[in-house]
């Protein structure tokens, strides 16, 4: 990989691509392109003075914004590693990735002052706060940071760490995943061109920046060749998003799962989208009843769909467009290399379900142990855990190929239900649920059984005004699945819980049940 590739250089390119033009949309204001590639170069000379050298890490703590993409590409040209954290974490959990990653600094917004405070009280030493906004005393004001002279990217290798990622500790400690500016390079470039129609440049951007997929969505509008424009949203909300993607005539857009099934809530026939022609949508598995009603509502969108874990950059399938299979999380981009392996390791047949691996020059270099140089030893894969094993990564989800090279995901394996000596994946009976005209969102989990070993049990919450009987959605089940897989136990909900990403909340779940270990603010 040439040495070019490297994301400070990859932004100064972009910025002097085009002219200049309208490049961001937040709350009611364009950005200019220009405007903004001189702050994030202000920027990067302003933390080199603030003593940030290459390879020390960042932690970015932001909701969405401008500025989160002015620092990346600030952190980026100045050498160092940018450690992104959704903003709906906890001071707990802040305080271990800043422990955990060294973290030279932080950067953050006022609302979220307190729990920055909290997480570095309890650390040893001091660690410096940047605040973009109205800083107090104790804090350093981003402006401040900003009103630097300008610089361009230092020199940084491809297998230089350019994030440390931290995954979403659902199920322990959350671990720091190092991406190689190569590998992110990369991974952009190929999700960019997968996904390009000419013309189609101005995007809706609702999911967070601060997460793996809104990281590489970041990147890979630095490799268009037309003037990318994107519209940012603060948080998602599905009225705002319906009123903005008309408004601001988006024509693509990033969604995950959770929040297409938010929309379907909303009058969607009312909302004319007359230039939206599809949305990418990944993080999580997505059922085709969604997809299907929310095409059928919205005509002429279509949902594309894609997989891929932070280890491996974000990104790992997708499906192009004219070429989508619905069903299907699309084909391995170019540089990937996937294998559907059994228990024992053995390569599977086309068809046959089994551990998803894959290979390729973007996985992440390892997790991180504190050393830049040298990630945690490499394991054995074992059930319900993710391990990269030589330059092979055990995904601990489930899928197979089909004869075209598509991947389709079944679930994960650390979510699999065992009852009664049968193999139960939750997302099936959720997909038959979800099936049922009054249901928006169903969650099913295990939970311990004498008699069965495990016992399937639903949590579903009914569609506004809807109305359906326990005993009738696990019939409506029990037809779908047969009667191994149909949940015995059914609660209504008003709301399914999701992660601070919108995923599937199994943990909290399973916690609702009482179900030992499973208490979603434990680490």
């Amino acid at each position: 990989m040439s040495a070019e590739h490297t994301l400070g250089r990859l932004a100064e390119e972009s910025w002097t691509r085009f002219d200049d033009f309208d490049s961001l949309y937040y709350e009611g204001t364009w950005h200019r392109a220009e405007a903004l590639a001189e702050r994030a170069r202000r920027s990067a000379g302003g933390f080199a003075e603030f003593g940030i050298g290459p390879g020390e890490r960042v932690v970015v703590m932001m909701a969405t914004c401008p500025e989160v993409t002015i620092v990346y590409q600030a952190l980026w040209a100045a050498g160092a590693v940018v450690t992104p954290v959704v903003f709906l974490v906890g001071a707990d959990e802040l305080r271990h990735i800043l422990s955990d990653s060294g973290a030279a600094a932080v950067v953050t917004s006022p609302e979220l002052l307190g729990t920055v405070r909290a997480a570095v009280s309890g650390l040893p030493g001091e660690t410096p706060v940047v605040v973009v906004g109205e800083a107090p005393a104790g804090t350093t004001p981003f402006s401040e940071i900003e009103s630097a002279g300008e610089r361009g990217p230092v020199a940084r290798d491809p297998a230089d760490l350019a994030a440390l990622m931290y995954t979403g500790g659902t199920t322990g400690r959350a671990k720091g995943v190092m991406l190689t500016h190569g590998g992110l390079w990369h991974v952009a470039r190929a999700a960019w061109e997968m996904s390009r129609l000419p013309g189609m440049n101005r995007m809706i951007v609702p999911v967070p920046l601060s997460h793996a997929y809104g990281l590489i969505v970041t990147i890979a509008g630095m490799h268009a060749v037309e003037p990318p424009q994107a519209v940012l949203m603060r948080w998602f909300d599905p009225k705002a998003f319906l009123h903005l993607a008309a408004e601001q005539r988006a024509q693509y857009g990033a969604v995950v799962p959770s929040m297409l099934q938010m929309l379907l809530a909303e009058p969607l026939e009312e909302v004319s989208l007359p230039e939206l022609r599809y949305l990418t949508c990944g993080a999580a598995p997505l059922g085709r009843e969604v997809l299907e009603e929310f095409e059928r509502r919205v005509p002429g969108v279509q949902i594309l769909e894609g997989y891929g874990l932070t280890e491996t950059s974000a990104v790992t399938t997708f499906n192009p467009p004219g070429r989508r299979k619905v069903g299907s999380v699309g084909l391995p981009l170019p540089g990937y290399t996937i294998t559907v392996r059994d228990d024992d390791g053995e390569e599977l047949e086309i068809g046959d379900v089994g551990e998803i691996c894959v290979r390729g020059e973007a996985l992440m270099r390892g997790y991180w142990t504190g050393d830049p140089g040298v990630a945690a030893p490499d394991t054995a894969p074992v059930p319900s855990s993710t391990a990269l094993v030589g330059d092979e990564l055990y995904t601990g989800d489930i899928g197979c190929l089909d004869d075209d090279g598509y991947l389709h995901i079944v679930d994960r394996k650390k979510d699999l239900i065992i009852r009664g000596g049968f193999n139960v994946f939750p997302r099936d009976v959720e997909d038959a649920l979800n099936e049922h005209p009054g249901v928006l969102m169903s969650g099913v989990v295990g939970r311990p059984d004498p008699v069965h070993g495990e016992e399937v049990v639903a949590f579903v919450q009914l569609r506004p005004d809807a109305a359906a009987t326990a005993e009738e959605l696990i019939a409506w089940a029990r037809v779908r699945v047969g009667r191994v897989k149909y949940p015995r136990e059914l609660h209504f909900t008003d709301s399914i819980p999701v992660t601070s990403i919108l995923k599937l909340d199994r943990k909290a779940l399973r916690a609702r049940l009482g179900i030992p270990g499973s208490d979603p603010s434990s680490p």
